[in-house]
């Protein structure tokens, strides 16, 4: 049993350094750092190579998460980084880490829900999409569309929000609707400091856009 698509990574805000005594805010140049990483990692390596980067994203993400006293946003790039990984390694073996980056959401979601503008939402009702459903996995798409439509009501307008309930959308066949978000995750702003995340979704984007065409 498979993962059904990879995911992608999705918004990545930061973690800054405070007093020991003190929860550690975020600092957006570590975590912006994590995310251009993941990137690279995501879109330019493959095989071993890239599931032995992944391991290494996912070890960097644990310490920002411990550093961090557990904020919500670093636990939310944790769950990203195994998210990614699952979606990589593929078979079996990758229900563990999507295991782990649910529970991460949760977490998150539990702390502030709009999290880097719904992200955590949005990774999590990825993940209830595309994994398998019970006996295997938690997959439910019922939970998903809960989630993706809470995602889109703390942040209507953004990219990934839009373009991951298209994907949503299209893969239950709801083609006239997919049409409407996907437009929108068109029309997003792009990804400040984020060049190669914004080029790759945009181009994700485009590949919904032709199998949409072909159901017109």
């Amino acid at each position: 049993m498979t993962i059904k698509k990879r995911l992608s990574s999705l918004v990545i805000a930061g973690l800054t350094s405070a007093a020991l005594i003190t929860p550690v805010a975020a600092s957006p140049d570590e975590l912006l750092m994590l995310q251009q990483q993941w990137a690279t990692v995501n879109y330019q390596l493959e095989g071993d190579a890239q599931l032995s980067a992944f391991s290494e994203l996912i070890e960097q993400a644990t310490k920002l998460v411990e550093q961090s006293e557990n904020s919500a946003e670093s636990l939310t790039w944790l769950a990203i980084s195994q998210s990614s990984t699952a979606s990589a390694k593929g078979g079996l073996g990758a229900l563990d880490f999507a295991e782990s980056a649910k529970e991460n959401l949760e977490r998150a979601i539990e702390k502030e829900e709009s999290v880097l503008d719904g992200t955590a939402l949005t990774v999590l009702a990825a993940l209830y999409h595309k994994v398998p459903g019970w006996p295997v996995s938690f997959g439910s798409d019922k939970k998903a569309e809960k989630l993706f439509k809470r995602a889109l009501e703390i942040n209507p307008q953004g990219m990934d929000q839009n373009f991951f309930y298209a994907e949503y959308l299209f893969d239950d066949g709801e083609y006239e609707k997919a049409q409407a978000f996907l437009s929108r995750a068109q029309n997003a702003p792009e990804k400040a400091n984020r060049p190669l995340a914004d080029k790759k979704r945009r181009e994700e984007i485009a590949a919904l856009q032709a199998r949409l065409d072909t159901k017109a």
